[in-house]
């Protein structure tokens, strides 16, 4: 058995079963628990995104590679929570399939949590984004978290409708693997070193991930709209290119 399982791991046909019994529990649970649990996975992904923003802002000096690998290995912490705390997260949910497949549930099972988990994250980043404004925190380091957020935010919009669907199945895509490599783990850590990569992978590369966007597009509004003269003020010294007309466009997306 040891030469058949050398790293002691859980075997894949054992990881199948794991994903499977796992997508009965999410779809047969009481759907307010469900939305709870939807909810709290929705402030995860936005902590994570705190973090991301945080590591990164001020790395301008940094190689481009380098500053990304760093922001995408601090967002791993978001589905690293969600996961070990029981969390409902939509991009990690759509594995639900594999019990679907194996005709232990319905589609009308499947489609209910899908539906109720989405909802859910969004009002957690919702949420999640009123608590960071109310905070003040986009005005740290002199406004350069803020300034951070818009930029991040502000190329996000410039995907096409295309771009922005291959990039979110992407994205989804190394979620599932994460999620799926984390069945194979026998203590915590085997569980949270899986997830790391796969994670810092696709948010180093520009892939989009739907919930985390859900806190990211609603802060950089905020920031936009409600941001404090001062803000305006440190942005134009620190970021040395302020126009008027920069924040009139910022404005018109």
């Amino acid at each position: 058995m040891k030469a058949d399982n050398p790293f002691d791991l859980v075997l894949p046909p054992a990881m199948a079963k794991i994903a499977e019994d796992a997508g009965v529990y999410k779809a047969t649970k009481q759907p307010l628990t469900t939305f709870y649990l939807a909810i709290t996975a929705g402030v995860f992904i936005s902590i994570a995104f705190v973090f991301y923003i945080t590591a990164t802002t001020g790395t301008s000096a940094i190689p481009f590679g380098i500053a990304k690998l760093i922001g995408g290995t601090c967002f791993s912490l978001g589905l690293i929570l969600c996961v070990i705390c029981g969390a409902d997260l939509f991009t990690s949910t759509v594995l639900i399939v594999v019990a679907k497949a194996s005709g232990r549930i319905t589609w009308g099972q499947l489609l209910r949590n899908w539906a109720n988990v989405y909802i859910g994250n969004l009002i957690g980043a919702l949420l999640f984004v009123l608590l960071i404004w109310l905070s003040g925190m986009y005005m740290t380091a002199n406004g350069a978290w803020g300034l951070n957020v818009l930029q991040t935010a502000d190329h996000k919009m410039h995907h096409t409708f295309v771009e922005a669907v291959c990039l979110g199945i992407l994205a989804n895509l190394m979620v599932c693997l994460a999620v799926w490599m984390s069945y194979s783990g026998r203590s915590l850590m085997d569980k949270m070193f899986a997830m790391i990569l796969p994670v810092a992978m696709f948010v180093a590369s520009g892939f989009e991930h739907s919930i985390a966007n859900m806190f990211m597009i609603p802060m950089a509004i905020v920031v936009r709209d409600f941001a404090s003269p001062e803000f305006w003020t440190r942005r134009r010294v620190f970021s040395g290119k302020f126009l008027a007309s920069d924040r009139a466009e910022l404005h018109h997306r």
